[in-house]
């Protein structure tokens, strides 16, 4: 009987040893987690921590200060590339119609070297004829047109009257008689009024 509460005893002790022991072993095995649960406490911590006011307003003025700088300077690149651009266009901007012009000066030189080789009136005139329309023709390309007077009730839009005839009769009264000066438009603005004798 002593024999059996011996072993019963040393059982009873074993289990006891054995529970002690794993017991330690979740102990250590406890410790970093409950470490890296006060890591993540104090990282919360951090974040949760009010800025200073001043420091972020600092920053946002650095930032703002930094945008404006690149604006102007962009600005700045823009007007200078702008004035170069006008600049350009002033000096250069007739160009193309010179060059349809140029044609022209090409005809009357060859039509002046022809005259002095003949004395046919007709083939001279008939040479002068054929560059005037052509200069004509370059001319309306560009968008410049004759303004009409033959015929024409005067207004003052278009003709300037630099002389009033008096006596032509009721049906002409107001009419445009002679154009002394053929005046002319640009995109149907008024660059010359023609000017013009009108019946009174």
């Amino acid at each position: 009987m002593d024999k059996d509460n011996e072993t019963l005893n040393e059982e009873i002790q074993e289990e006891v040893n054995n529970a002690q022991e794993n017991e330690s072993e979740a102990q250590e095995t406890e410790e970093p987690q409950e470490e890296l649960q006060d890591e993540s406490q104090e990282s919360e911590e951090e974040k949760e921590a009010p800025k200073d006011p001043l420091e972020e307003a600092q920053a946002k003025i650095d930032e703002l200060n930094d945008t404006l700088l690149r604006k102007m300077a962009e600005f700045e690149n823009y007007r200078k590339r702008t004035l170069k651009e006008k600049a350009e266009l002033i000096l250069n901007g007739g160009e193309k119609t010179i060059k349809k012009i140029l044609p022209v000066i090409d005809d009357m030189e060859r039509a002046i070297e022809n005259g002095k080789k003949t004395d046919d009136v007709a083939t001279l005139r008939e040479g002068m004829d054929l560059i005037y329309k052509k200069f004509i023709k370059i001319l309306e390309g560009e968008g410049v047109k004759r303004i009409e007077t033959d015929g024409e009730d005067f207004n003052t839009d278009y003709h300037e009257a630099i002389a009033m005839v008096p006596g032509m009769g009721d049906d002409k009264k107001g009419k445009v008689i002679d154009c002394v000066q053929t005046g002319y438009t640009l995109n149907d603005k008024v660059i010359r009024f023609a000017k013009v004798a009108v019946g009174q």
